[in-house]
């Protein structure tokens, strides 16, 4: 028996509920949704449950619905992770910034330094590999740079974006705090401090210093990236948000070359 039909069906079992009256329940749903597609007849159940038949998405909605369980836990039982959606998504590297949903990861785990030296001084800067003395897996919500209930979102700089380069290289991820999505005029004195904004437009998404004047905003790239500055109307963008944290990794066969090389 399908060890995933067989969990099915010990969970309609322990709810002492019969194969009719779960295809009852499931018309029902079928009818309140307008879709034949939620109703699991009695016979595709029982191929379900012993035979191995893998259900539609709309059948295992009906089934986690009657039965109470959790519609991802249940995918897991057929093989699909939603925690690992995120990594399998980077098998293709996307050239275009995109923003990043943060949802697959709700239930997902990263392995995080969860016990350090009692000496470590987290003021000074340090080789941290040597004052770790354990690892452990943490779920991502209960790190404070990834709680999407805090206004923070998340996206990805593309892997030909160069506009924020060297400050965000291509390929960086970023961290969005939506609830700035002022831009401001003054407030900084460093590249480093100035804020970074993400934004949207009808062509794409963009991350970039931003200037705005009167009915227009300005998108000013870093000096060093050779990229020049673009303008649009105010009313054809949405600034999603301001970057607050990001993850970059410093690869040497993605280096951008100097500018004599390119030319």
């Amino acid at each position: 028996m399908d060890e995933s039909g067989q969990k099915l069906r010990q969970a309609r079992e322990r709810l002492n509920l019969k194969i009719r009256e779960v295809e009852e329940a499931s018309r029902k749903i079928a009818d309140k949704h307008g879709n034949d597609d939620y109703s699991v007849v009695a016979s595709r159940l029982s191929e379900i449950e012993n035979k191995g038949l893998i259900p539609s998405l709309h059948k295992l909605y009906s089934l986690c619905a009657i039965y109470r369980l959790d519609f991802e836990e249940v995918l897991g039982w057929y093989g699909i992770a939603l925690s690992s959606m995120l990594a399998d998504g980077q098998v293709i590297p996307l050239s275009r910034t995109h923003p990043v949903n943060s949802t697959p990861w709700k239930d997902g785990s990263v392995l995080c330094p969860i016990t350090v030296e009692p000496g470590f001084d987290p003021i000074r800067t340090t080789y941290l590999t040597r004052v770790i003395s354990r690892w452990g897996k943490v779920p991502l919500l209960l790190l404070e740079t990834a709680d999407p209930t805090a206004g923070q979102r998340y996206a990805f700089i593309g892997t030909e974006d160069w506009f924020m380069y060297p400050v965000l290289q291509p390929g960086t991820f970023v961290v969005l705090d939506e609830t700035k999505r002022k831009i401001a005029a003054s407030g900084w004195t460093t590249e480093l401090e100035r804020p970074i904004y993400f934004l949207e437009h009808r062509t794409g998404y963009f991350c970039a210093w931003c200037v705005q004047d009167r009915d227009r905003v300005t998108l000013l790239p870093h000096p060093a990236s050779g990229c020049a500055p673009l303008a649009f109307a105010l009313d054809e963008v949405d600034v999603i948000g301001q970057v607050v944290a990001m993850a970059m990794r410093f690869d040497e066969h993605h280096r951008r070359r100097p500018r004599s090389a390119e030319a």
